[in-house]
């Protein structure tokens, strides 16, 4: 990821320097554990725990001969420890080792990425709240529909977030787990009770079975989560994106002092953070497509998914808690402009209460096609004439007839329309 996107508490948890520590971590709770269990000598256990380190330059030189990361690890560990590095990476795979340190960095990983998505929430929450009553037009096909309020708008946003705070804590679940079960995963040279007690040390639950390495269908998930989660903000940002348009002018997300818009234009105030979430999100999605591709692997493994998995995973994490800080400033700091929104629901000359007549002619005993046609042809009288759509009503005998104008009046009200703002409140954030 571009440096200056990346939060540094996240960038570490995916830095060489932690990968390795999180390599480190896993073989002295397996050595710790083999040493409880009688298998290496305590002494060992205890000098490795004590001498163990690493130095990413020579793991790298080592690297360079060996091709092997984990070899070339566990070789520029022995060179600090000495003697008792023999019983380092006893019985173990490179897998028992990488995949349980991975579960432990994305782990971490997610972690900061719900305290963002909660972030996210406080802050459409008071933005909600702000504007429950802030009436708006509703558009369906990008075409005028019902009044409704920019409260409710934000209302979904929180809903949906709430759900992606849900799938994020269930990824972080199912990811949660290690392995030490050997080459093919059958526990050949070491028995699950040292499994048990590394994941245990570790805060993580054995696999209940795995091959060579932890199943991918489990990084699928949380990748796909992650890429749900992209998505919605996506959603939000076009959503500001399209009501900041001159044309619409209903809310612009913050300019700040000094901003510039365009290099030959100093007028523009483009919505270039809702542009960059939007962009963001395309390649989330794309690194979920290569996190489904991974989780068929050749037999008990190949190494596919291993170069995929060094790129999506800490790309997509940043990536998505750069969005998810720059969305809760966009939230927080977004102009919202309520005089423009009555001017836009004005704009339609009143068609958008059409509904309201039809359902006030059908409940007076006129059928549901004689009142679609009688409100329709004066809503498109409206349309065409730029008349009010009300006077016409007003002024066709046919619809008056049947409905009084005190009746055909009150069908305007927008405070009726919007009399159901409460209980949707009720519904998403509580009393």
């Amino acid at each position: 990821m571009i440096r200056r996107y990346t939060n540094p508490e996240m960038g570490a948890i995916w830095s060489e320097q932690r990968r390795y520590e999180t390599w480190l971590e896993v073989e002295l709770a397996a050595t710790d554990a083999m040493a409880e269990a009688g298998i290496v000598p305590v002494e060992a256990a205890r000098e490795l725990r004590a001498k163990a380190a690493f130095d990413i330059d020579r793991i790298e030189e080592i690297e360079g001969i060996t091709h092997h990361d984990v070899i070339a690890f566990t070789t520029a560990v022995a060179e600090k420890v000495g003697p008792a590095a023999r019983w380092l990476h006893f019985g173990l795979t490179s897998s028992d080792v990488v995949d349980t340190a991975q579960a432990l960095q994305m782990r971490q990983a997610c972690d900061l990425i719900i305290r963002g998505v909660a972030g996210a929430m406080d802050a459409v929450r008071v933005r909600a709240e702000e504007h429950r009553r802030t009436p708006m037009i509703g558009r369906t096909h990008g075409v005028h529909a019902e009044p409704m309020t920019l409260g409710v708008k934000l209302a979904l946003w929180y809903a949906e977030l709430q759900r992606n705070l849900d799938r994020m804590l269930r990824a972080r679940e199912v990811i949660t787990v290690g392995k030490i079960s050997g080459a093919v995963g059958t526990f050949a040279h070491l028995d699950p009770s040292i499994e048990a007690k590394v994941c245990e040390t570790l805060g993580l639950q054995p696999a209940p079975v795995s091959s060579q390495v932890i199943q991918r269908d489990r990084h699928a998930e949380l990748m796909t989560a992650l890429a749900i989660t992209a998505a919605s903000l996506e959603k939000f940002a076009l959503e500001i994106r399209g009501l900041q348009k001159t044309e619409i002018g209903e809310v612009e997300e913050p300019f700040a002092k000094g901003q510039k818009g365009s290099s030959a234009m100093p007028h523009k105030r483009n919505p270039i953070g809702c542009e960059q979430i939007t962009g963001l999100a395309r390649l989330i999605r794309s690194n979920a497509m290569a996190a489904l591709e991974n989780i068929a692997l050749w037999h008990e493994r190949d190494i596919s998914h291993s170069s995929v998995e060094r790129v999506i995973l800490p790309d997509s994490f940043i990536a998505l808690d750069h969005m998810l800080r720059r969305f809760t400033r966009i939230a927080s700091g977004m102009v919202v402009y309520p005089d423009r929104m009555l001017q836009n629901l004005g704009r339609s000359r009143g068609v958008v209460f059409s509904g309201t007549v039809l359902l006030e002619l059908a409940r007076r005993g006129i059928s549901r096609e004689q009142a679609y046609e009688w409100v329709q042809r004066n809503a498109m009288r409206s349309f065409h004439e730029q008349k009010d759509f009300k006077e016409l009503l007003l002024a066709d005998a046919d619809l008056v007839n049947v409905l009084p104008p005190a009746e055909i009046e009150k069908a305007f009200d927008l405070d009726d329309q919007l009399r159901n703002v409460d209980a949707i409140f009720k519904r998403v954030l509580g009393s």
